[in-house]
């Protein structure tokens, strides 16, 4: 059954956050890279752009700039301009997320993403009203004549968040097991770290600011979740209410009382519960492995899958 399960997981699943991601980032970095060829087709210079496209995409160094473009928190995430480093980040989103829903199921990796983008955002912002070089550099920056603003684009925080959750969840996961074994986790961690500062301009140390509270974001995340608190549920709330308010086919279930009826009483063993197969305990339990993964599943869920899927074969 967990098999069958993953064959499922493909690209046109409901609810796999995963993809959904890739295709946001995917989607934004084809429009920018129109936009852009548009303007050097037209011979417009680069700075026009910048300030006419790219900045409102990108999160400015200040906080009197976010102030104008509060959604600038949120985008940046989602906006690359370069070639490689989108492709890398989505290479390595792609690797640590499918990892991520494997152990905690569908509900987990956008939140991450999202905390991990936002933390990495703020601080950027912070650092550069803080720290004295990179104060200097904003006000260099606002001169008459300077050039472009202080930005920052892409996806590294929110990836390098998505990373280290999956890493603190199983650290010894391991990958490509046909090589001794398999390589634990953490080892792939090491190195897309390294790559992921090695990537860095030596003079952005925004950019390291950036990542590194990304990685503080994922790391709390998982952190807080262990001990209870669940930073996922009021984002997966606000996803679905979203998501029903833009569906008018959508319709609440009317339980019936067969539907509610989930045990049945056998003959030959008057004090053993077999469990009922119907289609809302099958969906429960639909929903139970997007929120959680199939290796949360009880017992008594597993035999109901098992039966629900020998019914189908008759």
């Amino acid at each position: 059954m967990e098999d069958n399960y993953r064959k499922r997981m493909g690209l046109g699943q409901d609810g796999n956050a995963l993809v959904q991601l890739v295709v946001i980032n995917a989607v934004l970095f084809a429009i920018l890279q129109f936009i852009s060829v548009i303007y050097s087709l037209n011979t417009i210079p680069v700075t026009r752009f910048n300030v006419n496209i790219r900045d409102w995409f990108y999160l400015p160094a200040t906080f009197d700039k976010l102030s104008s473009r509060p959604w600038t928190i949120v985008t940046y995430m989602f906006s690359d301009l370069s070639v490689w480093r989108f492709i890398g980040n989505m290479f390595w989103l792609w690797g640590f997320g499918y990892i991520l829903q494997d152990l905690t199921g569908n509900r987990k990796l956008i939140p991450i993403y999202f905390y991990g983008g936002v933390a990495g955002g703020l601080l950027f912002i912070l650092a550069h009203a803080v720290l004295p070089g990179l104060r200097a550099e904003v006000a260099a920056s606002q001169l008459p004549g300077a050039g472009d603003l202080i930005v920052l684009g892409g996806a590294s925080s929110a990836v390098m968040a998505v990373a280290i959750a999956t890493t603190t969840v199983a650290p010894d996961y391991r990958i490509f097991p046909m090589i001794n074994g398999g390589i634990p986790l953490w080892i792939l961690t090491v190195v897309f770290v390294l790559v992921d500062i090695a990537s860095i301009p030596r003079a952005d140390t925004g950019g390291y600011v950036a990542s590194l509270s990304g990685a503080g974001a994922g790391w709390l995340f998982i952190y807080f979740l262990r001990r209870g608190y669940d930073g996922s549920i009021w984002m997966n709330r606000l996803f679905d209410w979203f998501n029903d308010l833009f569906n008018p086919n959508k319709k609440k279930r009317v339980r019936s009382p067969k539907d509610e009826f989930y045990y049945k009483v056998s003959g030959t063993q008057p004090f053993k519960k077999i469990p009922n197969v119907t289609q809302q305990r099958i969906d429960e339990i639909l929903d139970k492995i997007n929120q959680q993964g199939y290796r949360f599943l009880t017992d008594e869920e597993k035999e109901i899958l098992k039966r629900a899927a020998d019914e189908e074969d008759l």
